[in-house]
C-alpha cells in the first residue's frame, strides 16, 4: 500500500518520464542571429522554395512560428542545410515585416483572408479586350485590393487585334493608371513584352487576371526561357480559359533587375477584408475634402462633403465618380 504524508519517501512518488529528455523547459526561443536571408519564390504543400545567396533552397516553416504562414515574396530568415542539394531541407525561423500585402477573399461573404503575395511594388491587372470579354467589376476589385495593400496598379490590355481599347481607357482614364495595350502579333514578336518591361524594371510586380486573358503567356515573354510555364488555350465559343497556373511563382525579369509573380487565374476577387474607408487614400486630391463629411460617411450620400469639394474646383468630377464606383464594388457582384 502506497503511503503519503510525512512518512512518504522517494519510492512512493511516481514520476512521469520526460520523453524529450531531462532538460528544463524554457520559454526563451533562440534568436537565430546567424540565419541566412532569403526570399520565398513559391509554396507547394507545406514546402517553400526560397532564393538564398543566388541558389534555390527547399525549406519548411519552423514550429516556433506557430500558425504564421510565409507566402510568395516574403523575406525570411533560414537555418539548417542551405546547400540547395537534392533531399536537403532548411527551416524558416523568421518572417520579416512586410512592406506591402495583396489580399483577397474567395467572395464577399468569406471571412477567411488569403494573402496572395507579399512585398510586391506593383499589381499588373491583365485583361483581354475580347475573348474573353473585359470584366470591369473584377478590374475595380483588383484596384481596391492594390490601393489597400500599398501596391501601385498597372493595367495591361491584351488582344487589341480583336477589339479596340477606347471604351476601357475612357472608364479608367480619371484614375491616372499607367497602361499598356498589346496584341497577339506584338506578343509573338516580342514588342509587347518590351513595352511592358519598361514598367517593371527594378520592381516586384504581381500579375493577376481572369483565366484565358493571356497572363501567363505574357509572363513567359518577360522571363528567361528555361523558367517559362505551361500555357493553355481559350475556348473560342465560351471565351473560357483552362487554369494553367495553379500556384503563385516569383520569377526573375530577364535582361533587367526585377521580379514578376505569376498568380493563378481568378474567377472572383472578394473584398470582405477591406475597410471601404481606406480606399480614399488612393485619391489624394479628394481626401482633404472628406474633412467636412459626417461621421462614417460612405462618400455617396446627400451630406457628403466631396460634392462641394469638387464643385469648388478642387478636383475633377470624374475622379469622384471613379472613387464612388470603386467603393460600390463590395455592394455589387463582379458580373453586374
Amino acid at each position: 500500500m502506497r503511503r503519503y504524508g510525512k512518512h512518504t519517501d522517494e519510492d512512493d512518488i511516481r514520476s512521469r518520464p520526460n520523453r524529450r529528455g531531462n532538460r528544463p523547459r524554457t520559454h526563451i526561443r533562440p534568436k537565430h542571429e546567424d540565419a541566412a536571408e532569403g526570399m520565398v519564390l513559391t509554396v507547394d504543400r507545406g514546402r517553400l522554395t526560397c532564393l538564398v545567396d543566388g541558389r534555390t533552397v527547399l525549406a519548411m516553416k519552423a514550429r516556433e512560428l506557430g500558425r504564421k504562414a510565409a507566402v510568395v515574396g516574403d523575406r525570411v530568415a533560414l537555418v539548417g542545410d542551405l546547400s540547395g542539394k537534392k533531399d536537403t531541407l532548411a527551416r524558416i525561423v523568421r518572417i520579416e515585416e512586410r512592406a506591402s500585402v495583396l489580399r483577397r477573399t474567395a467572395d464577399d461573404d468569406d471571412p477567411y483572408e488569403r494573402v496572395v503575395v507579399a512585398n510586391a511594388d506593383q499589381l499588373a491587372i491583365v485583361t483581354a479586350l475580347a475573348d474573353p470579354e473585359p470584366r470591369p467589376r473584377l478590374i475595380d476589385r483588383c484596384l481596391v485590393a492594390a490601393y489597400d495593400g500599398g501596391l501601385s496598379p498597372l493595367l495591361v490590355m491584351t488582344k487589341s487585334d480583336l477589339a479596340p481599347p477606347d471604351q476601357l481607357l475612357d472608364l479608367y482614364g480619371a484614375l491616372d493608371i499607367p497602361y499598356v495595350v498589346t496584341s497577339r502579333a506584338e506578343l509573338e514578336a516580342g514588342d509587347a513584352a518590351d513595352r511592358v518591361r519598361e514598367h517593371l524594371d527594378g520592381r516586384v510586380t504581381a500579375f493577376v487576371g481572369h483565366s484565358g486573358v493571356g497572363k501567363t503567356t505574357l509572363v513567359n515573354a518577360l522571363v528567361p526561357e528555361e523558367l517559362r510555364r505551361v500555357t493553355g488555350h481559350v475556348n473560342a465559343v465560351t471565351g473560357r480559359g483552362r487554369h494553367t497556373t495553379t500556384s503563385a511563382l516569383a520569377l526573375p525579369l530577364s535582361g533587367a533587375g526585377g521580379w514578376v509573380v505569376d498568380t493563378p487565374g481568378v474567377r472572383s476577387f472578394g473584398l470582405a477584408h477591406i475597410d471601404p474607408s481606406r480606399v480614399i487614400h488612393a485619391f489624394p486630391d479628394l481626401e482633404p475634402g472628406t474633412e467636412g463629411c459626417p461621421r462614417a460617411c460612405s462618400h455617396d450620400e446627400p451630406d457628403c462633403a466631396l460634392d462641394e469639394w469638387v464643385a469648388e474646383g478642387h478636383a475633377d468630377p470624374a475622379r469622384l465618380y471613379s472613387l464612388r464606383r470603386l467603393l460600390a464594388t463590395r455592394e455589387r457582384t463582379e458580373g453586374d
